[in-house]
């Protein structure tokens, strides 16, 4: 704006007026300010959040391989067992004849 411009608004807008349009103007920058540092905020929230997600999607994967291990090893075992339960019956039915 060149120097005349600024005296034409200057002798156009009362003072008070200017002292009320420049404290809108500084509360306006103030709440851009905080509304910027509260989406800084926001995003390493939604980042640390993410990242939990990962971790947990991964710990989700090693407990169902888990998972999956142990009911192989279960029915390993069952069979096992059945197998010696079918051994002890036939001792038992040897013995009762």
């Amino acid at each position: 704006m060149s120097l005349n411009a600024v005296e034409q608004v200057t002798e156009q807008v009362p003072v008070d007026n200017f002292q009320e349009l420049e404290e809108k103007i500084y509360r306006t920058i103030e709440l851009y300010k905080a509304a910027r540092a509260a989406q800084a905020a926001a995003e390493r929230d939604a980042e640390r959040v993410r990242e939990q997600m990962e971790d947990r999607e991964q710990e989700l994967a090693v407990l169902r391989r888990e998972t999956v291990q142990l009911r192989k090893e279960r029915e390993e075992i069952r069979g096992r067992v059945e197998k010696m339960l079918a051994q002890i019956e036939s001792i038992a039915e040897e013995r009762a004849s």
